[in-house]
């Protein structure tokens, strides 16, 4: 369970605990919460020790690897599975026959959705698909500041609706998303204007 998960629970608990008749006070949520906080900093810091594998890439390899994997989502496939695709049955893999040659089933391994996250110009790359895990933050039903009361805290979550809008002249797309304790979520603009209040899971 992540920090965002615990915390997420507790929160319910708190809830629960109002709905019997038996809340805690102000100063025991407070204690709870700061435990929770505690253990979100160690769990970020340990995050940010784990190595990203596209830095492992020269810069020219990190470019064809991106693009490929861009193309592969535009036209609706998995990168991965396709590169799998190709090793399985000995295609070429064009572009990026490097990574088999080079870096191998291992490397390929690691790779996942929220690495792509620091190559910000490649942010749209990666489209949301139903059943994907992503995090989003309070920002998008509070007002944040991050020294102020009431701070940016990050939420898991599925997707369960993905919808495309578009009429003459825009296009956006709207996601809703479920929580772990069963609420659901529309957020409008995903990619458009709420591109930084969500982020992939980390495993």
């Amino acid at each position: 369970m992540t920090p965002d998960e615990i915390e997420t629970a507790m929160q319910a608990a708190f809830n629960s605990c109002d709905a019997v008749g038996c809340p805690l006070t102000d100063a025991q949520k407070q204690i709870l919460l700061q435990v929770v906080e505690q253990i979100q900093g160690n769990f970020n810091s340990e995050a940010s020790d784990i190595a990203n594998p596209l830095d492992e890439l020269t810069p020219e390899e990190l470019e064809a690897f991106l693009e490929f994997v861009k193309i592969q989502e535009q036209r609706n496939r998995t990168w991965k599975v396709q590169l799998l695709n190709d090793w399985l049955l000995e295609n070429d893999s064009g572009t990026v026959q490097f990574i088999r040659q080079r870096y191998g089933l291992e490397w390929l391994n690691r790779v996942e959705s929220y690495h792509f996250d620091k190559y910000s110009y490649f942010e749209d790359a990666l489209k949301l698909k139903i059943g994907d895990r992503i995090e989003v933050c309070n920002a998008l039903w509070e007002w944040v500041q991050e020294d102020g009361p009431c701070k940016p805290e990050w939420f898991p979550s599925i997707v369960i609706q993905v919808d495309e809008i578009s009429d003459r002249n825009n296009s956006s797309t709207n996601c809703v998303v479920r929580f772990f304790n069963g609420a659901e979520y529309e957020i409008q603009g995903i990619y458009e204007w709420n591109r930084y209040n969500w982020r992939w899971c980390q495993k």
